[in-house]
């Protein structure tokens, strides 16, 4: 969430609410709890906060078949918008690549070949990777 207050030197523009961001950040790593659950592979959390101001979490992963790639978007919705965070975006829903826009939160499930063309994971190098998996307890 972007809080934007008048203009110029003094806006907050990129500044996030602290809470948002817990929210934004145990979101992303229940979606990375879904992929696991639906055996998706290579499952990836980065933390795009110190970024871009458009979203704060990519949440990337790969599966082996599009039926798997569509179960693991189709749960992650049904889990987001059950933690008041509707899907407000998707393409590629019988492609290589599937992408649902959660706001804060943007999912990427891969085939392997687009996975490894597309690179967002060294295209977005600089965001630091949430170890997902340590920080579901506190979910």
């Amino acid at each position: 969430m972007v809080q934007q207050k008048g203009s110029g030197a003094n806006s907050t523009i990129g500044k996030r609410r602290p809470r948002s961001l817990e929210e934004a950040r145990r979101n992303a790593c229940r979606v990375a709890q879904v992929c696991s659950e639906f055996r998706g592979a290579d499952i990836l959390v980065l933390d795009l906060t110190q970024i871009t101001p458009l979203f704060d979490y990519f949440v990337i992963a790969t599966g082996n078949s599009r039926r798997q790639n569509r179960a693991i978007a189709n749960t992650a919705d049904d889990v987001m918008a059950a933690l008041d965070s509707p899907r407000r975006g998707t393409e590629g829903m019988d492609g290589p690549w599937i992408c649902h826009d959660y706001g804060d939160v943007v999912l990427h499930v891969f085939m392997p070949e687009a996975r490894e063309h597309y690179d967002l994971e060294n295209l977005w190098a600089d965001a630091p990777r949430v170890d997902w998996q340590r920080e579901l307890p506190k979910a």
